[in-house]
Order: C-alpha cells, then sequence, then structure tokens
C-alpha cells in the first residue's frame, strides 16, 4: 500500500514538473514570438486585386438581322420586308441548341440553332401569297390576250365594212341625190364606227398593260419577299464566323445565354469567339486607391488554377467613373490590365490575382506595420528590444510593411506588438523630430 502511495506521489511530481518545463517553453516561445527584426532590401508599393481574364478583341456570334421594311413593303435593306417584316422585327430568338462553351470551332462550323416556327409560317403564308400573284398575272396575260384579239377582230370587220359602204357610194353617183346622200351618211357612219373601236382597243391595251405590270410588280416583291425570308431562315442555322473558342454570351444580370435563351432582336449576340493572343484582366479598385492608379504600371498576375507560374502586363485603362458593384456599397473603379506576350494556357473568365506596382526601391529599410505606434502628438515611434521607445521617420508603405527612412537600422530587434510595461521605455531619437516637421 505504501508503496503504492509513492509511485502515485512520484508520478504526480513529475506530472507537475512537466507542467512547469511546457508552461516555461511556451511562455518562452510566446515571448519570442512578438519580436521582429528590421529588414533591408527591395520593397514595392502595390495594389492587389482579383480580375477576370477575358480578350481584349473578340468576334461575335449574330442571330439573324430583322431590317423595317419601306412603305410600299418592299424589301427593305438586307432582311425580310414587306409581309410580315414588321411583325417579325420586334420578336424575339429563342435558342433551341448550342454547342457547349469552350467549344474550338473553325471558320464555317456549326454553333448554334434558333427556334424558327413562327418564321416558318410567315414563310409558308408568303409562297401562297406569291402563288396566288402567279396565277393572278397568268390570268391577266391570258385575259388581256383574249380581249385584244377580239377587239382587232372587230376591228378588221369594221375596215371591211367602211369599204364596203364606200363602195356603195362610188356606185350611186348616178342615182338620184337622195340616194347619193344616204350612202354618204352610211359610210360616215362606218368610219366614226371604225375610229371609235380603234380608241376604244387603244385605251383597253393601255389598261391591259398597265394592270399587267402592276402585277409584275406585285410578283416581283413578292418573289423577293420569299427569297429575303429563305435567306433570313437559313440564318437560324448559326454557322461559326472564323476560328476561335465559343464563349456565351453574358447578360446584363450576369446569366449566360444557351439552350433555351430568348435573344433580343436588338442584341443578337449568341456568343463570342475571343481572339486568345491578346487577352486582358478586368479589375476593380476601390475608390481610395484608385488615384494611386496610372496607365502603364506594371502587373505581376498569377492564375490559381496554375500554380507555381506568373505573368506580367501593364495598366492599359483605368476608368473615369466608378460603379456599385454587387455585394459592394463602395464605388469601385475597372481597371483593365493587359497581359504581356501571346499566352496559349489562358482563358476567357479564369480567375485572375493581379499586384499592380505603384512603386518600387531597390534598398530600403523596412518594418511591418503593426510595429508602428504613435503618441497623442501624432510622432511614430516603435518599441525596441532594448527597452526604449525609438521615434523613427517613415516614408511610403504596402500592404504589409513600411519604409523607415530614419531611426532603424537593418537587424534590430523591435517588439511587433506594444509590451506590457511600455511606459517605462525610454524615449530616444528626439533629435528626428525636427525632421519629421519638415
Amino acid at each position: 500500500m505504501k508503496r503504492t502511495l509513492i509511485i502515485t506521489g512520484i508520478v504526480a511530481v513529475v506530472i507537475v514538473i512537466a507542467m512547469i518545463v511546457f508552461g516555461k517553453l511556451t511562455s518562452r516561445k510566446d515571448t519570442t514570438s512578438v519580436y521582429t527584426e528590421v529588414k533591408q532590401g527591395p520593397f514595392e508599393i502595390t495594389v492587389t486585386n482579383s480580375g477576370d481574364l477575358e480578350a481584349e478583341k473578340s468576334i461575335d456570334i449574330l442571330g439573324p438581322e430583322i431590317q423595317q421594311s419601306n412603305s410600299q413593303g418592299q424589301r427593305g435593306g438586307g432582311g425580310p420586308g414587306g409581309m410580315g417584316g414588321d411583325r417579325m422585327r420586334l420578336q424575339s430568338f429563342k435558342i433551341t441548341d448550342i454547342v457547349p462553351e469552350g467549344t474550338i470551332v473553325n471558320k464555317g462550323d456549326y454553333i448554334a440553332q434558333l427556334d424558327r416556327t413562327d418564321y416558318d409560317n410567315t414563310l409558308k403564308s408568303a409562297l401562297e401569297n406569291l402563288n396566288t400573284l402567279q396565277s393572278n398575272l397568268e390570268m391577266a396575260v391570258l385575259d388581256t390576250a383574249v380581249t385584244l384579239t377580239n377587239l382587232r377582230d372587230a376591228i378588221k370587220n369594221q375596215i371591211i365594212t367602211v369599204e364596203e359602204a364606200d363602195i356603195t357610194l362610188q356606185q350611186s353617183k348616178y342615182e338620184p341625190p337622195a340616194t347619193i346622200r344616204q350612202a354618204e351618211i352610211s359610210l360616215d357612219k362606218q368610219q366614226r364606227a371604225l375610229e371609235q373601236k380603234v380608241k376604244n382597243y387603244q385605251l383597253r391595251k393601255a389598261k391591259a398593260l398597265t394592270d399587267i405590270k402592276l402585277k409584275k410588280r406585285l410578283l416581283a416583291d413578292g418573289t423577293t419577299l420569299v427569297e429575303n425570308l429563305q435567306t433570313f431562315l437559313a440564318q437560324f442555322t448559326i454557322k461559326a464566323p472564323s476560328q476561335g473558342m465559343v464563349i456565351y454570351k453574358e447578360e446584363f444580370n450576369g446569366s449566360k445565354r444557351k439552350t433555351g435563351s430568348q435573344v433580343n432582336p436588338f442584341d443578337r449576340v449568341i456568343a463570342t469567339l475571343p481572339d486568345m493572343t491578346s487577352m486582358i484582366s478586368k479589375t476593380y479598385v476601390s475608390e481610395i486607391e484608385v488615384n494611386k492608379i496610372q496607365k502603364g504600371q506594371k502587373v505581376i498576375m498569377t492564375i490559381d488554377a496554375m500554380p507555381g507560374k506568373s505573368w506580367t502586363g501593364s495598366v492599359t485603362n483605368v476608368a473615369n467613373i466608378g460603379e456599385v458593384l454587387e455585394n459592394s456599397d463602395a464605388k469601385m473603379f475597372e481597371v483593365l490590365i493587359k497581359v504581356d506576350g501571346i499566352n496559349t494556357e489562358l482563358r476567357p473568365a479564369m480567375t485572375t490575382y493581379n499586384k499592380i506596382i505603384i512603386n518600387s526601391y531597390e534598398n530600403v529599410v523596412y518594418i511591418p506595420t503593426e510595429c508602428v505606434h504613435a503618441g497623442t502628438d501624432g510622432i511614430a515611434f516603435v518599441y525596441k528590444k532594448n527597452k526604449t521607445r525609438q521615434i523613427v521617420v517613415l516614408g511610403e508603405m504596402n500592404d504589409k510593411n513600411t519604409i523607415v527612412k530614419q531611426g532603424l537600422e537593418p537587424g534590430t530587434s523591435l517588439y511587433l506588438i506594444a509590451p506590457e510595461e511600455a511606459s517605462k521605455f525610454k524615449l530616444v531619437g528626439k533629435d528626428l523630430v525636427a525632421e519629421l516637421n519638415r
């Protein structure tokens, strides 16, 4: 029993000793972790934001174009005019099929199919109307031929009648005056009848030719409409205008046009073919940082999907007007960054992390920004490991560190956070106050 108690006591003592040792080790570790050293070397002032890759230039893959018809219902430009033209102009196009986004296509390859049901009905009506116009023209030509033939026969018969009346008059010159006069009246009557038949023939012919001309024009208009509709409907099968990678058109709400989407006739883009040889990253910076950004500044770019790789670029455009983005109350300004060179690995919509280099220094002294403190007078100082408070003259800062122009030497140990007995630390470097006031 005593032996058991002794062993238990020894174990307890060992545990207590271990806890004390562990506590000291932990304390030492914590104490060490609050220090840092003043460093010297290259220093960069940067603004870092994420962005999205997109092609600097791209070719739009467009749906059919409908142009307004003129007042006569004839062809208006390159689209279907006349029957159905104005009605179709206000309709949208539904995408019934489209190749997967990211598909590599050659010029002329299939891209998408649009729903042509409504327009097939319009074409059917136009074809039926064209057949009617063709029949009307043929009937008008036939009727004209028959009518004018009859009128010409009547004129020929009347000419014979006039000749007979003239012969009768000539044979009556030895007859009594009354008989001669009667023959003269008969000849005059037949001549006037001939003139009337000739005039009637000319009027009927002119009217028939005008009617035929009108029907020919209507037939030509109907033929043009059918041809336009057929050409128009052929555009419902969308083909690639050039070689490239298919990228779906993005709507104003952020969604993309795909199978089932409606294509507005005033925004006919189905998809785009980006020029992969020239890529840009579109990013946004806050209104606080935008004044630091200028055209021509160098950029270091990385992509999560390609760890270990980086690309260079430069700022090509900084927006003059800010905008409020989704889930953000602050004004953000669009910044465009052109990627240097041709990079076949990069693809549109990849997320980039862009480090815009505002300024760079080859060899300066710098410290973590959290080491810097300031009193009520606003004078900056740091806590040194030797129990002093060192006044410092600061320069520019980036997201982590701050340049120290005067007051510190490289390798000096500093507190990362204010020590517990900071008030006991001696203030040194008062000679730098004059430098701070300059």
